[in-house]
């Protein structure tokens, strides 16, 4: 019971990070086809247009890694995992799961600036590692 719990908090989390990814990208390209009729034509308008653009893409969370291993010695498989959801200031999530042989346990912790205030696993830290461009 507390693997069907964990696996369905963990598909409850991951829907609702793809609803909210999705709603950013529809308003983005609403917004994108409002406002490309109106794109100013001289080089400085059109070099602020891109700075702000690339402003609101470095909040995206573009910066993934995933690592998988076996969290207890009783079991193979690498079951277990961290990802690392980060955007280009380090800021974030990072998800685990780790499966055990009669349950598994679903973790999400904050990162900001590539680091978290709680504790992070080697295997965690590894993620952030391997995400960080």
């Amino acid at each position: 019971m507390d693997t069907f719990l964990g696996i369905l908090a963990l598909l409850v989390a991951l829907v609702a990070l793809v609803i909210a990814v999705a709603g950013r990208r529809t308003t983005n390209r609403a917004r994108s086809k409002a406002d490309s009729s109106g794109l100013p034509e001289d080089p400085r308008a059109l070099r602020q247009e891109v700075a702000a653009l690339k402003a609101e893409s470095a909040q995206a969370l573009r910066n993934v890694a995933v690592v998988r291993y076996d969290a207890f010695t009783d079991t193979g498989g690498q079951l277990s995992w961290s990802l690392a959801l980060l955007d280009d200031s380090g800021s974030g999530v990072v998800l685990t799961s780790i499966q055990g042989r009669n349950e598994s346990r679903t973790y999400a912790k904050n990162v900001a600036g590539w680091a978290s205030e709680t504790q992070l696993s080697p295997e965690e830290e590894d993620a952030i590692t391997n995400a960080r461009p």
